[in-house]
């Protein structure tokens, strides 16, 4: 059998280097297909991994929840209610005392800036039992308080400082002292750990 191939009517292909062409394209884009696959089952295992421990977190925290209000329902009976507010004086007792005064006065004097004091300062307890002291400081200058307030937003122990209020001072009996500013901050004591 005899066949006539007309190159000008059918040009001449090479289809073996067709083949490698796109046969290595085609094995590359699988290989990229099932790396691609593989990370998505390993993120899925990964995200159920996370979502049992989120239900197992959820769980502790209803049980505790749910001790903490069979607790306040205990406590909360005629029979229990000096208890529980004996406890809660002795607390607030035990707070206050936790509080240092040497402490307290030592990380103001890494703060303090020059030409600028402390006339009163009162801490007291939040709402959220958080422990606040308001300062009432004297000094030249505006300048000096807002850089105090900027040296206690930078410094670990004060959080959230804010001057209250600022008031001229005509007549002050301290040369030097022609403002007087009301400063508050929350302040985080230093845990029995940490000897700073």
């Amino acid at each position: 059998m005899r066949i006539d191939v007309n190159l000008a009517t059918h040009p001449y292909e090479d289809v073996r280097q067709f083949w490698i062409r796109w046969g290595s394209g085609l094995a590359l884009l699988s290989i990229l297909s099932a790396a691609l696959i593989a990370q998505t089952a390993m993120a899925f295992m990964f995200a159920r991994q996370d979502r049992n421990m989120i239900g197992q977190i959820k769980s502790e925290i209803a049980r505790r929840e749910q001790e903490r209000t069979q607790a306040e329902s205990f406590l909360s009976q005629p029979q229990n209610r000096v208890i529980r507010d004996r406890s809660q004086f002795l607390n607030a007792l035990i707070e206050r005392k936790a509080f240092s005064w040497t402490q307290v006065f030592t990380d103001l004097e890494r703060v303090m800036p020059a030409r600028l004091h402390v006339v009163s300062i009162h801490p007291e307890i939040t709402d959220e039992d958080q422990l606040m002291i308001k300062l009432t400081v004297a000094g030249e200058s505006r300048e000096r308080a807002l850089d105090l307030v900027r040296k206690m937003e930078e410094y670990p122990r004060f959080r959230q400082p804010e001057i209250n209020s600022e008031n001229a001072q005509v007549n002050s009996q301290t040369p030097g002292d022609n403002v007087e500013f009301t400063i508050s901050a929350l302040y985080v004591p230093a845990g029995p750990e940490s000897g700073k």
